[in-house]
């Protein structure tokens, strides 16, 4: 007999901002790769584990529309196609993303299992964790609601527990009905959780056929129902991307899936997963759950060590040096470096808050920015001109666009540009330029098969990314939803 269809639900919402400088609004953590596997992206990791489980389909990401082309960029390069890429407008927590997620899968009649996931998670035992997805099926396809509960390594304080109705049994994998969830306790009422044998950690991960999930949520959350099947009917086709309508959807509540349904449901099971499980919190959980050298360090990137002790040192451009340093985070970003105590290292959030209270730049976005294109990294400014550093993808074009206040010199330096000026095109190479006046319509691509690279120097009385006129763009942007560098 078939396996019921398993679609993978990735939530890909989140900023991560106790793992700043790294990890920041506009290019947030899960989109890094930081479990020390290569160039892989925590996101690329929650779906390439799955590889292997019985009738896995295509997945279904949600995400914030402003992260939209990074993750379909993260997943070409994987070799996935997804199912859908569903953009949000905005955050509404994870009850709405699940409604979503489940309509969406249910529009055409089937009832497949859904298995829900958030996109910034590591799991180091990938073989583990797919057991205990098979183990956890049969009862998801009688209609049990199932969660995933971390089996405890510790009396930790700083994770919500999941409390089983009796206590699991020895090694077995099976899943057990729920009691109660319980918000994060102090460290005595965690120790005597431990104690009892019936209590794990709650992963916030999922696996239910679509019709429960959506029957619990019409009958305990209907107004989130209501919101998100309006959103979803009034959605628009935006490239490979599923745009839900933005009135609608700001109209629902703003409500985690474990709040709207898991703590009233008569459906939830809990099934304890051990396969090394972290959140990725903050930098001193990213030195725990990482390969460390003899004296406990974590070492990325350039740099150098002599004498240190149990520190996280990374560099992502410039050399780092540890010298008989203990217990440190040190994080080197092209416009930031942190340097903190370990065991201070969840205090990182509220710099984060008085960065933006103050309007950093450093709060919210890195010197390089992705677009649907390539990218482009502010390099230096000064009084009425700054240096950019731009890369087109092969195949990739900007928009056909003007500025009002601003001229334009661009030096290529690798590869071959078209260049539109005034509807005349011409191609510009290695070690060329071309200028672009004020108020003249222009268009950059690459019609090679390497990325372009040119430096560009901006002129003029006003050079904010707001001074663009968009007159056509491949993307589908607006001047009015996204006023940046195009």
């Amino acid at each position: 007999m078939a396996s019921t269809p398993l679609i993978p639900v990735i939530l890909c919402g989140g900023t991560g901002t106790r793992l700043w400088p790294l990890s920041r609004a506009s290019y947030p953590k899960q989109y890094w790769p930081l479990s020390g596997h290569g160039d892989t992206t925590l996101m690329q990791q929650t779906q390439q584990r799955l590889e292997g489980l019985d009738g896995l389909e295509a997945p279904l990401l949600i995400c914030n529309e402003d992260h939209r082309f990074i993750v379909a960029e993260q997943m070409r390069q994987i070799g996935v196609e997804p199912n859908a890429i569903l953009l949000e407008p905005m955050g509404r927590n994870t009850a709405p993303a699940v409604t979503v997620a489940a309509l969406q899968a249910t529009a055409e009649g089937k009832d497949p299992l859904l298995l829900v996931l958030a996109a910034d998670h590591l799991i180091r035992d990938a073989k583990q964790f797919r057991q205990a997805v098979d183990a956890g099926r049969s009862a998801a396809e009688a209609g049990r609601l199932v969660t995933f509960g971390i089996v405890p390594t510790a009396p930790e304080t700083g994770y919500g527990y999941i409390e089983a109705a009796e206590p699991f049994s020895g090694e077995s994998m099976g899943e057990v009905p729920i009691a109660r969830f319980v918000e994060k306790p102090d460290r005595a009422t965690a120790e005597q959780f431990l104690a009892t044998g019936r209590f794990t950690w709650n992963s916030g991960m999922f696996l239910f056929r679509a019709s429960a999930m959506l029957g619990e949520l019409e009958r305990l959350a209907p107004e989130v129902v209501s919101c998100c099947r309006a959103a979803l009917e009034q959605d628009v086709a935006d490239l490979d991307f599923l745009r839900l309508e933005r009135e609608a959807f700001a109209k629902c509540p703003n409500v985690a899936i474990d709040v709207a349904v898991m703590e009233k449901t008569e459906l939830g099971s809990v099934l304890p997963l051990d396969a090394g499980w972290s959140d990725v919190g903050s930098w001193s959980a990213l030195w725990e759950t990482a390969d460390r050298d003899g004296d406990g360090n974590v070492l990325q990137g350039r740099v150098i060590n002599k004498g240190s002790r149990n520190c996280y040192l990374r560099s992502e451009h410039r050399l780092v040096v540890g010298l008989g340093v203990e217990n440190l985070v040190v994080v080197e970003t092209d416009d930031a470096v942190l340097i903190a105590d370990r065991s201070k290292a969840q205090e990182i959030k509220s710099v984060v808050k008085q960065l933006e209270a103050d309007g950093s730049p450093e709060g919210k976005a890195h010197r390089k920015i992705y677009r649907p294109w390539g990218a482009y990294t502010g390099v230096t400014e000064g009084n009425r001109w700054q240096v950019k550093r731009i890369s087109v993808n092969p195949g990739a074009s900007l928009s056909l666009q003007m500025h009002h206040h601003r001229a334009e010199h661009w030096v290529v330096v690798k590869g071959t540009a078209l260049v539109e000026r005034d509807g005349e095109q011409q191609l510009v190479g290695e070690n060329q330029s071309t200028y672009i006046p004020l108020g003249c319509k222009h268009r950059l691509s690459n019609p090679g098969r390497i990325p372009v690279e040119l430096i560009e120097v901006q002129s003029g009385e006003y050079l904010g990314e707001d001074d663009i006129v968009r007159f056509e763009d491949r993307y589908g942007r607006s001047d009015q939803r996204m006023p940046v560098q195009s």
